[in-house]
C-alpha cells in the first residue's frame, strides 16, 4: 500500500452550520444535506421538491474558501448533495438568512411585501438563490439587471407560475439599504477546519468516502482502489440514491482536489480541469466562443452548474450530456491519468457504448483540452427540450465549420441524443466538406444525417422527431452561418444579445 495511505485515519465529518462546527460521525457517506437538514438537524426550512435537483425547492448555499482564502458562495441543490461533501465548508439555509432579532433580510422583505410567495412551498429556495446572489453582486459593487436575474433563477422552479412578482421582489431587493453577511467569522471558521488532515470517512456499516486534496493523493487512491467510484458534482450520482436507491460502495470524492478546478488558456488550447465546475468551463468556452452563450445558460439550472464538473459530465457518457457534442465538435482531448502516467486521445475515440468509455481500471479524467478559435471559424450550438430552461436534451447539436471564401473547407458535426453515444455525422460532413455553403450542399447534407444515425424513440422525443430535428438545426446553422445575409444574433437568440461568429 503506498504510504500516502497508510497513515489514513477516519475521522467525523465537519462543517459550519448555523454559526457553530458540526461533527458527524455515524451518517451514511450517501445520505443527503437535504435528509440530514429536516431529518437530523430538524431545520425544515429547506423543503423537498424534487428530490433530483430540478425544482429548487431544496436550494441552500454552500461557502468555502477559493484559492486567495476569500469567501465565495455558491447555490447547490441540497437534495442530492451527500452529507460528506460538505466537509470543510460552510452551510447556509433560509434559516440563516434574517438577522438574529428576527427582522428580515432585504430579499425576504421584498419578497413579502411584492407578494412574491403564493402557496410558499418554492419560497425559501428562491429566497436562498436571490441571496448567494445578492451577496456575490455586493462583493463585485453591482446591480443586476432582470434578465440575469431571471438566469441566476434558472433552477428554481415556481408551480403557482408567480416568477414575475418574484422577479420584481428580486430588483426591490436592490433598493433597500444593504446588509451584507459578515464574513469573518466564517473566514476563520474554515481556515480552522481546513487544517484537520483530508477526510477519510467510515460510517458503521458503510463503505469508505475518501476526500483526497491533491492530485498525487487521488492517484494512488485510484490506483490503489480501482473500484471505488468517484464522486464530483454527485449531480447524478445523487439520483442513483435519491431515485434508484443503488448502494454505491466506497467514493471517491474529487471536489477537494484544487488541481483538478484549473482553467488555462494558452496560445493553443484551452485546459480545463475535470473538476473545474459546468459553471466555469461554459463560461470559459463561451469566451471563445460567444455564440455559445446561449447553451451555456441552457445547460441546466445555475445550482446544477455550479456543482456539476464537465470533467464529470464527459466521464458519465450520457448519450443526452450537453458538453459531449460541443467539445467533440471543437476538436477536444481528454486527458486521462493513471499514478503518474497521463495518457491523450480524441474525445470522439472515448466513448465505446451506452455509458462505457476507455477508462482503465485506477484511471480518471484529468482534464479537458480545446483547441483555441481559429480565424473563419464558426460555432453554433443548439439544444432541444421540453422545457426552456432545467431540462434534459431530447436533441443537442454542435456544429464547427471552417469557412474559407464561402466554401467549406473543413466541418465537424455532433449531435447527442441520436445514438447510443455522441457521435459524429460523417456522412453530412461528407457531403459539406470542399463545397459551396449553399442550398443544395445544405440538402446533401440534410439528406445525409439520415444515413448517420437510427435514433430511439423514448420518453422524451420519438426517433422521427429527432431526424427532423437535427435535420432542422443543420438548417438553422446554415441561416447563421451562410455567405449570403446570415441570420443576424438578434434574430436567433432568446437573450438578443451581441455574440459574435
Amino acid at each position: 500500500m503506498p504510504p500516502e495511505l497508510e497513515t489514513m485515519n477516519t475521522r467525523p465529518i465537519r462543517f459550519l452550520h448555523h454559526g457553530a462546527v458540526v461533527e458527524v460521525g455515524d451518517a451514511a457517506p450517501t445520505r443527503t444535506v437535504l435528509e440530514w437538514l429536516r431529518e437530523d438537524a430538524r431545520r425544515t426550512g429547506t423543503k423537498e421538491g424534487c428530490a433530483e435537483g430540478d425544482c429548487g425547492a431544496c436550494t441552500v448555499v454552500l461557502g468555502e474558501l477559493d484559492a486567495a482564502g476569500a469567501l465565495q458562495l455558491r447555490p447547490v441543490n441540497a437534495c442530492i448533495q451527500f452529507l460528506p461533501t460538505l466537509d470543510g465548508k460552510a452551510l447556509f439555509t433560509v434559516e440563516d438568512v434574517a438577522a438574529a432579532d428576527g427582522s428580515l433580510h432585504p430579499v425576504q422583505r421584498a419578497m413579502v411585501e411584492g407578494h412574491g410567495s403564493q402557496c410558499g412551498f418554492c419560497t425559501p429556495g428562491f429566497v436562498m438563490s436571490l441571496w448567494a446572489g445578492y451577496e456575490s453582486h455586493g462583493q463585485a459593487g453591482c446591480v443586476p439587471g432582470r434578465q440575469q436575474l431571471a438566469d441566476e433563477l434558472s433552477g428554481n422552479l415556481c408551480r403557482c407560475t408567480g416568477y414575475r412578482p418574484i422577479l420584481d421582489a428580486a430588483q426591490r431587493a436592490y433598493q433597500a439599504a444593504p446588509v451584507r453577511l459578515a464574513r469573518a467569522p466564517v473566514v476563520a471558521a474554515l481556515q480552522a477546519l481546513q487544517a484537520a488532515p483530508p477526510l477519510h470517512y467510515q460510517a458503521p456499516g458503510h463503505a469508505p468516502f475518501h476526500a483526497p486534496r491533491t492530485l498525487h493523493e487521488l492517484a494512488a487512491l485510484r490506483e490503489h482502489r480501482p473500484e471505488a467510484r468517484l464522486l464530483a458534482g454527485s449531480t447524478d450520482m445523487g439520483l442513483w440514491v435519491t431515485k434508484q436507491f443503488r448502494d454505491l460502495g466506497e467514493l471517491i470524492f474529487v471536489g477537494g482536489v484544487a488541481a483538478l478546478k484549473t482553467i488555462e488558456i494558452t496560445p493553443e488550447v484551452i485546459r480545463i480541469g475535470a473538476g473545474a465546475s459546468l459553471e466555469a468551463a461554459w463560461q470559459a468556452l463561451a469566451g471563445e466562443w460567444p455564440t455559445l452563450g446561449d447553451l451555456w445558460l441552457r445547460f441546466a439550472g445555475l445550482p446544477v452548474r455550479l456543482a456539476g464538473t464537465m470533467g464529470g459530465n464527459v466521464a458519465n457518457g450520457s448519450p443526452i450530456g450537453d458538453s459531449a457534442p460541443v467539445l467533440i465538435a471543437l476538436g477536444a482531448t481528454v486527458v486521462l491519468r493513471s499514478g503518474a502516467v497521463e495518457r491523450r486521445m480524441a474525445l470522439e475515440d472515448f466513448y465505446v457504448g451506452y455509458m462505457q468509455n476507455r477508462l482503465a481500471p485506477g484511471e480518471f479524467v484529468l482534464a479537458l483540452e480545446v483547441p483555441r478559435a481559429r480565424p473563419g471559424q464558426a460555432v453554433r450550438a443548439y439544444k432541444i427540450g421540453k422545457r426552456f430552461d432545467c431540462d434534459i436534451s431530447a436533441v443537442c447539436a454542435a456544429f464547427a465549420l471552417q469557412l474559407d471564401g464561402g466554401v467549406v473547407d473543413d466541418v465537424c458535426i455532433a449531435f447527442g441524443g441520436m445514438a447510443a453515444i455522441v457521435k459524429r455525422a460523417p456522412q453530412a460532413e461528407a457531403a459539406m466538406r470542399g463545397q459551396p455553403w449553399n442550398e443544395a450542399s445544405l440538402q446533401a447534407a440534410m439528406a445525409a444525417l439520415a444515413l448517420d444515425y437510427t435514433p430511439l424513440s423514448d420518453m422524451r422525443a420519438s426517433a422521427g422527431y429527432r431526424l427532423q430535428v437535427a435535420q432542422n438545426l443543420l438548417r438553422r446553422c446554415w441561416l447563421e452561418t451562410r455567405p449570403e445575409a446570415p441570420l443576424p444574433p438578434s434574430a436567433v437568440s432568446v437573450w438578443a444579445r451581441e455574440v459574435g461568429a
